[in-house]
């Protein structure tokens, strides 16, 4: 059953145009009702069957019938009058960037208002957009009528069906492409790194330099210094040749000791010089020596990247490919039994 809240009619800021709406609705009910009537009355059986049931009202009817033109006239000024009411109200509120859009968005109000037997069905299109205002506003609850729940949901299936196709296909031709042989790696070097070289030479740039900082910070590098001393560590005892340094009486272990700690420091000096010296021309040399030199390994990694793309792609059509509108129906089902 369709609902209607009085609430948030009244709530609304929107309350005088929705209330016009829902005039303009009413009286466009009525007029598609009459010419619905009045092309049935102009057929022999339908008159025959009035005159049977009510004579007078045939009678009385017949002058409306044949001055049809001039009655339908006297709705269609009704219907002008609240467009261009509208049409002014909209650049009062500036509600489009120029003036002219509103005969533009609001195209079949126009149209309808021709007095063409073709053209009147444009006036259904004015009374749905009428209702979409409504239910937009909460107005009126189409969620709770069968109808709009049956057309939504088939119009759901078509869309999806339809866009499922259209994105299987176009991944399903990009599969092939890449399938023939198509430069997808040098493609994306060229056209999609290389321009950017310098800001990712800059900001790998920046990273290393910002964590040889944080290694030379007493704080925040304390966890890397004490990694590598005990790195080091482990490859000064390791090392047969400073082992003998321990057999020496009295200063064999000082001796160990202090060259362990040494070492220890010229690594993490190393490193902490290392990233803070780079900069972002040393990066961007490296990085293109690396890009422009290929190796045969690095071609057999470029196939194999190819290879996961493809993957990729076959398991988004999968995940595309379903079809989400049957577990929507099999759930709808179970929720009815």
């Amino acid at each position: 059953m369709l609902g209607f809240s009085r609430e948030n009619l009244r709530k609304s800021h929107e309350a005088p145009w929705l209330i016009l709406d829902l005039v303009m609705l009413f009286v466009l009910l009525i007029n598609m009702l009459w010419l619905i009537f009045d092309s049935l009355f102009d057929t022999n059986a339908v008159q025959q069957l009035l005159q049977s049931m009510s004579p007078g009202f045939v009678t009385a009817y017949q002058p409306i019938h044949d001055n049809f033109l001039f009655v339908d006239l006297a709705f269609i000024g009704l219907f002008l009058s609240e467009f261009i009411f509208r049409w002014i109200a909209s650049i009062v509120r500036k509600e489009h960037p120029r003036w002219y859009f509103f005969p533009f968005l609001h195209w079949y109000d126009l149209v309808g208002c021709i007095p063409l037997a073709s053209t009147r069905l444009f006036r259904v299109l004015r009374i749905f957009s009428i209702i979409y205002r409504l239910h937009k506003h909460q107005i009126i609850d189409l969620n709770r009528t069968a109808l709009f729940r049956f057309i939504t949901f088939y119009a759901d299936v078509f869309v999806e069906e339809l866009s499922d196709r259209i994105v299987v296909k176009v991944l399903s031709d990009a599969q092939r492409d890449i399938a023939a042989g198509s430069p997808l790696i040098e493609d994306v070097q060229k056209q999609v790194i290389a321009p950017r070289m310098s800001v990712v030479s800059s900001w790998i740039a920046q990273t290393m330099n910002h964590l040889g900082q944080s290694i030379y910070d007493g704080e925040h590098g304390e966890v890397i210094r004490e990694h590598v001393k005990q790195s080091v560590g482990k490859a000064v005892r390791s090392n047969a040749e400073v082992s003998t340094l321990s057999i020496v009486p009295f200063v064999g272990s000082t001796i160990e000791s202090t060259l362990e700690s040494a070492v220890t420091d010229i690594v993490t000096s190393s490193i902490i010089n290392l990233l803070t010296d780079v900069d972002e021309a040393k990066v961007d040399r490296f990085i293109r020596h690396g890009i422009n030199e290929f190796t045969p390994d690095e071609q057999i990694l470029d196939q194999e990247m190819l290879m996961v793309v493809n993957e990729c792609i076959e398991l988004i059509k999968q995940h595309v490919s379903q079809k989400r509108w049957l577990e929507e129906l099999a759930s709808r089902d179970k929720d009815r039994a």
